[in-house]
This record gives C-alpha cells, sequence and structure tokens, in this order.
C-alpha cells in the first residue's frame, strides 16, 4: 500500500497542537529521559516500546479512563490506542522525527461491525514506515520494524476490513470527536467510528 501524506508540508508532521502537546514539560522530560539513545533509530524504537508496554490499553486492563492528549497519556498511564498513538507521535516529534497519525478499519471485537483502529507512521531514509503502539497481548505481537510491517493487526478484505493510507498530521476529527465525548471509556467502547 502506497502511504500518503495528508499535506506535502514535512513541517505539518513536526508541529505542536493541543493533542500531540510535545512542548508540554511532562511529554519533554519522558523525551528527555529516552534520549539517552545513541541515535534517533534507537530513540525512536525505545519511545515505541515504552508506548507499548509501559503504558497499558486500557480496554485490555479494564481502566474506565479516557485519554487523548498525549501529556495525560503519559501522566495517567493508559488509553487506547489512538491515545497511545498521540502519546508515541508527540515523543517522536519532541526529538524532530516526523511522525503522521493513521488509521486501519478492524472488525469489532465483539464481532459486530467495524471499528477504526490508529496507529503512527514515522519518517526515516526517506520513507514513511508505520508503526503498533497499541500493546502486545495474546495473538498480538506489534514490533518496531523499518525493514517491513510489524503491526498489531493486518487487515483482511474477506471482513471488509482496510488500510487508510492517508498520513495525518492531526488526530482526524471523527476520531478526537469520539474520546472528547466520551465521559469513560466503556462510553467510548460504544461508540468508537466505525469508519473515516
Amino acid at each position: 500500500m502506497e502511504l500518503i501524506q495528508e499535506t506535502p508540508d514535512l513541517s505539518a508532521y513536526l508541529a505542536v497542537d493541543e493533542v500531540i502537546d510535545h512542548d508540554h514539560p511532562r511529554v519533554r522530560e519522558a523525551a528527555a529521559r529516552l534520549a539517552a539513545a545513541s541515535d534517533s533509530y534507537d530513540y525512536a524504537r525505545m519511545a515505541f516500546e515504552f508506548v507499548r508496554d509501559a503504558i497499558p490499553h486500557s480496554q485490555d486492563f479494564g481502566d474506565p479512563r479516557v485519554t487523548w492528549r498525549a501529556s495525560d497519556v503519559l501522566e495517567q498511564g493508559t488509553g487506547i490506542c489512538y491515545a497511545k498513538a498521540h502519546a508515541l507521535a508527540a515523543l517522536l516529534r519532541a526529538e524532530d522525527i516526523p511522525t503522521a497519525l493513521c488509521y486501519q478499519r478492524l472488525a469489532h471485537d465483539d464481532g459486530d461491525g467495524h471499528v477504526v483502529h490508529g496507529l503512527v507512521a514515522v519518517r526515516f531514509n526517506g520513507a514513511w514506515h508505520r508503526q503498533d503502539p497499541r500493546g502486545n497481548k495474546a495473538g498480538v505481537d506489534a514490533r518496531f520494524s523499518l525493514g517491513g510491517e510489524r503491526l498489531a493487526f493486518t487487515p483482511d478484505a474477506k471482513f471488509s476490513e482496510l488500510d487508510y493510507p492517508v498520513l495525518y498530521a492531526k488526530p482526524h476529527p471523527v476520531v478526537l470527536g469520539a474520546l472528547r465525548a466520551a465521559p469513560d471509556r466503556p462510553y467510548l467502547w460504544k461508540t468508537l467510528p466505525t469508519a473515516l
């Protein structure tokens, strides 16, 4: 699949905003702790593993809190896929690594309909590479890779699943709207976007 930048301006994938708030002291502090890595590739891998492993996916662990701002994800230590993608994007952008938000349409866990899943893409060596920090569990083994995707999920066309090719500089409005409107994760789980 060919990934398509939403904007040709690469600086948009380094920008700070209300969601990917990499200028926040909490994000800067976490980035500084991880920045002991010897190069940007090691830093990106360490940031990915930190978000994947140290910030539990709230659905997997029954955490009712809903986070969406990167600094809040780091402070509260929880989030669903979108929130974890926002946190990873902020950590990577904090160290000047262009990072996009991207999405998949997958069959819903309960087998009823579809749900939009969030992940990121990082730019290294002139190309975009998708990464999925949602967190591993039985049947999910996502890994940081620039030499072939190691995502949590591979869409299956026979179930009308798909990869959205667009690389967004900001969270998709449908995703952000669902996160902001949810008083808790059980409510959010019933109102997750089904398509972009």
